[in-house]
């Protein structure tokens, strides 16, 4: 941070840490943006997290863009969800369940 950069790369930056220390990890992300003004980019499975701090996100699966847009975009993306979770009825089953 010293060097005053313009772009922050931050790989998996919540594994291997708990809940607080996720949430503590979400609150310097966005400090980070908001208070210095650097871009972050990120490569993070929590999507928690992600759902956070970002204002875009990418999906991959095996090198290949599934989809771009926003959090919300990107989880209710068919090829994301099947991808990631199943078939889009399944999700669509648990999400019934689940309300």
């Amino acid at each position: 941070m010293c060097t005053e950069p313009k772009l922050l790369l931050l790989d998996e930056p919540s594994s291997g840490l708990n809940l607080e220390e996720t949430e503590d990890m979400a609150f310097w992300i966005q400090d980070i943006q908001n208070e210095l003004g650097i871009s972050v980019l990120m490569v993070e499975h929590d999507m928690t997290l992600v759902s956070k701090v970002s204002d875009r996100v990418l999906a991959m699966n095996q090198g290949e863009v599934l989809a771009t847009g926003t959090p919300r975009e990107v989880q209710d993306d068919p090829g994301v969800i099947e991808a990631y979770l199943g078939s889009v009825e399944d999700v669509s089953t648990l999400r019934r369940v689940m309300a």
